[in-house]
């Protein structure tokens, strides 16, 4: 299995990792799953009761055990959290197990795609834009440095953003067969 059968995509709420990993699911033949959605599969609960009911450490407890099953799978786009990227075994797997691509937005986009989202619990706060800003801050040098792809996905339309993707996983693969 080649590290690029699976595409990983991280980044922060409102980058546009769902929508656009199903045009690329799509483009490149692979299944397409959201780790917050498998989630509230296996557990029966929204993802908002899950922060209520265990907090957030006992979310990330069980996003941790999701996103080690499914980064097991092979040919994946996957969606994952914002928050994934908090965990150093969650990188190490993502790493490891895929090509993992950072979908980056400024705050000012973020904050215009998820200023009516009430399903996310970080941002059910006074001031969302500051929150949002506190989170990126403290984020962003950590997708960074986990991402082997870096897009910009504000003022595109998805299906453009998967198709950038696409170009570059080709040139990623080129350069990792000809350096084996």
């Amino acid at each position: 299995m080649s590290r690029t059968d699976n595409i990983f995509l991280i980044g922060p709420m409102g980058a546009g990792k769902s929508t656009i990993g199903r045009h690329l699911a799509e483009l490149l033949d692979k299944e397409f799953q959201d780790s917050d959605h498998e989630i509230e599969q296996r557990t029966g609960a929204s993802i908002p009761l899950i922060f209520e009911i265990e907090g957030e450490a006992g979310f990330r407890s069980r996003e941790s055990l999701v996103l080690d099953d499914l980064t097991r799978k092979s040919n994946l786009v996957l969606a994952t959290g914002g928050g994934a990227i908090l965990s150093d075994d969650n990188r190490r797997a993502l790493r490891s197990r895929g090509v993992v691509v950072y979908m980056h937005a400024p705050l000012e986009t973020l904050l215009q795609r998820t200023r009516r989202d009430r399903h996310r619990p970080l941002l059910q706060t006074t001031d969302r834009g500051k929150t949002l800003e506190e989170i990126l801050k403290s984020r962003e040098p950590i997708y960074r440095q986990t991402a082997d792809i870096v897009v910009e996905t504000s003022h595109r339309s998805p299906a453009s953003v998967a198709r950038e993707i696409a170009r570059k996983l080709e040139t990623l693969q080129t350069d990792e067969n000809a350096a084996s």
